[in-house]
């Protein structure tokens, strides 16, 4: 069999053992024709994790990149200028996954010329040990093709058969390459903090091609969910967290969808993370009512503003400061 290159990117920030953890699992993979590219915006590691990166770097088992920024689509289209793979797949830093992970990724793209984009089922520790109560269902319902909702209704971790869907989860998703070479779809830049939503708005713009997105429940990893650390770009407890987190939302909103689907998110939205009703579940004290109330507003008209800022600049900030795309090697 003919199998393609792959390139496997994990975008990492401010982890230690669990990189090396989810480093150990991908180098451990059976297919044949795999790169390892760690996008690293860490500015000092611990001792271990440095010694263990520079041991795997010099070896050639993995490319390792060291920045000094941190943004998670930045990074992402940092490490696909520099794949070689006709596959790209990209993992957290903080995940678990079997031998055969890659090979069932790539398996859709074999035979399925249609396929342009995979994403893959994503457990939890609460799943290994017994504790995940929630029972599985075949089919996603129809509420997760609705561009403005999909995003409450997308359960790739419960959903059980391959399907059809319009988006997946950023720690577990592969591309064929020539969407970012060919297509010119990228990571947009100006998705901040927890970069909640880049992953959701490049889908998006994959369903204005002829590509489809499919969902493969056997490439399967599992995402630890490490409460620090990660891609955020910002700390988690900060105010800028918590307005970009609207923010991005809406900007997603700006970009993609028509006023009905809008009206479907911001609904659903403040439903949601401002009253706090599940799925979110968060407190409904009234002074945190108002206070998440006060950030769902002010990230809206951030979002306005960025929306505007985008007449006159792109917002690639980071793409920009990188030698190689100015220089129009992908």
């Amino acid at each position: 069999m003919n199998l393609p290159k792959v390139s496997v990117i994990i975008p990492t920030y401010g982890r230690e053992e669990l990189l090396r953890n989810s480093l150990s699992d991908v180098m451990n993979n059976d297919y044949p024709d795999l790169e390892i590219l760690v996008v690293d915006q860490t500015k000092n590691h611990e001792p271990e994790t440095q010694e263990y990166l520079e041991k795997f770097s010099k070896s050639g088992k993995i490319s390792w990149f060291k920045l000094d920024w941190a943004s998670l689509p930045g990074a992402r289209n940092y490490g696909v200028r520099r794949a070689t793979g006709d596959i790209v797949i990209f993992i957290d830093d903080d995940v678990t996954l079997e031998t055969s992970f890659v090979m069932y990724h790539v398996r859709n793209y074999l035979d399925h010329p249609e396929i342009g984009a995979v994403a893959g089922r994503v457990l939890t520790p609460e799943h290994l040990q017994g504790t995940h109560k929630q029972p599985t269902f075949d089919y996603l319902p129809p509420e997760a093709s609705d561009p403005g909702i999909a995003w409450y209704y997308l359960d790739v971790v419960n959903t059980i058969k391959p399907q059809k869907i319009i988006s997946g989860r950023g720690c577990n998703m592969s591309f064929r390459r020539s969407l970012f070479t060919d297509h010119g779809i990228w990571f947009d830049e100006r998705f901040r903090g927890s970069a909640v939503r880049e992953e959701s708005d490049f889908f998006l713009d994959i369903r204005k091609t002829d590509y489809q997105i499919w969902y493969d429940p056997e490439a399967v990893l599992v995402h630890i969910g490490e409460p620090t650390g990660g891609c955020h770009d910002i700390s988690t407890r900060s105010l800028e967290y918590q307005i970009t987190h609207y923010h991005n939302h809406f900007l997603m909103a700006f970009k993609h969808l028509t006023w009905k689907q809008s009206l479907h998110l911001y609904i659903r939205l403040f439903d949601c993370h401002v009253l706090g009703h599940p799925p979110c579940n968060k407190s409904g004290g009234f002074t945190k009512i108002i206070a998440r109330g006060i950030f769902y507003f002010w990230g809206f008209f951030r979002a306005i503003w960025t929306q505007i800022q985008g007449l006159w600049n792109d917002g690639q900030i980071y793409t920009r400061q990188d030698p190689q795309a100015m220089s129009g090697v992908n």
